[in-house]
């Protein structure tokens, strides 16, 4: 007996060591998954501001072709290159804005539009291939496995979305559909936002405990920011849309107007939240100046609030981002949309969403 007893003292200090070094592996495995979700958002991000260089230079409408596999090469010799001119040459905005133009200018929106198209492939890719690889390696559980599932599928949809709003420019109008594009730049953002979202839970995990009132009320307003921000997002989206951002380039007054006398010139009303340069760009400057009064609020609720170091540096990175980004977005207005700040301007939005985002995760954790 005194044997068997002395085995068993033996096999415990075993036994916990392979509990230790199994649990050391999960949070490995979720340490792996999360940095790869990581890289996509940050390919994503890329995504998102060359998508909007790809607007502003107006090349989004230079390939009217939709090919995922074939269209992955581009023109390699003239007599391809003169052909796909040719196709551009029966498009609208050829006919209507660029009659006349050389092969030599149509190369230089090809390429900046076969950049992006290129890049989505390889985001769908850089996703699916490790997504794979961890599922192969059983690095995934059920749950996860279906969240990110859920999430390629999603990159699915927005490339088909993605061809939907330019085929929206190639019929009449060589313009896109503005309520295409801002469902193309929201579905970014939420294949953004998913992705954030599970790399955070992977890396910070909820503790067990419970939430202080304070923290509650501090949540909510948090979540509340967020809605607002991708609202601004979808907004500024129609302001792109219908180029409203070429018009009324005084602030803060728009042309010496608090409310421009046009907002409500297009019947009927409700369609001058979608169509109407006035009411749209005035949607938008109206949602910054809540979030300008908003979030400093919020942030001084925080800093005088019981919470950890990092999320009152979340706090802190969530006040910046705001400030820039309306300093991108007056500067943007008053000079009249340079390519530059504009496209900066895009990058900001997405770095803000991301900074509430990280808010939010932060005020979820539960600790004691």
């Amino acid at each position: 007996m005194a044997a068997r007893y002395s085995s068993a003292l033996e096999t415990q200090p075993a036994t916990a060591d392979l509990t230790h070094r199994t649990k050391a592996m999960d949070q490995t495995s979720r340490n792996q998954v999360a940095a790869w979700l990581l890289v996509c958002c940050a390919l994503v991000f890329t995504m998102v501001v060359v998508g909007g260089v790809t607007r502003l230079t107006h090349s989004g409408l230079s390939i009217v072709e939709w090919q995922p596999l074939v269209g992955t090469l581009p023109p390699l010799n003239d007599a391809q290159w003169q052909e796909t001119f040719e196709k551009y040459k029966l498009t609208p905005e050829y006919r209507k804005v660029n009659l006349g133009m050389s092969v030599e200018a149509f190369k230089g929106i090809f390429w900046l539009e076969f950049f992006h198209r290129l890049l989505g492939r390889a985001i769908g890719l850089a996703f699916f291939l490790p997504f794979l690889y961890f599922l192969a390696r059983r690095r995934v559980d059920g749950p996860l496995a279906w969240k990110l599932a859920g999430i390629f599928v999603l990159g699915g949809l927005q490339g088909a979305m993605g061809w939907y709003m330019v085929a929206s420019g190639l019929v009449d109008d060589p313009r896109v559909s503005q309520y295409r594009l801002t469902a193309h730049l929201g579905i970014a953002f939420v294949i953004y936002a998913a992705m954030f979202r599970v790399a955070l839970g992977l890396l910070n995990p909820r503790a067990t405990g419970s939430f202080a009132p304070s923290r509650v009320r501090l949540r909510r307003f948090s979540l509340a920011l967020t809605a607002l921000v991708f609202v601004m997002v979808l907004t500024g989206g129609f302001v792109a849309g219908i180029r409203a951002g070429f018009a009324y380039n005084t602030f803060p007054l728009m042309n010496g107007h608090v409310i421009p006398p046009e907002i409500l010139m297009i019947d009927p009303w409700y369609l001058n939240f979608f169509n109407n340069m006035a009411t749209v760009q005035f949607d938008h400057r109206l949602i910054a100046w809540l979030l300008a009064v908003l979030v400093p609020w919020f942030w001084w609720r925080a800093r005088n609030a019981d919470l950890p170091p990092r999320t009152r540096v979340a706090a802190d990175i969530l006040l910046a981002a705001l400030v820039i980004q309306i300093a991108l977005g007056i500067s943007t207005l008053l000079l009249v949309v340079p390519i530059p700040l504009a496209a900066a301007h895009q990058a900001g939005a997405l770095a803000l969403f991301t900074a509430v985002l990280w808010v939010n995760h932060e005020l979820r954790l539960r600790r004691d």
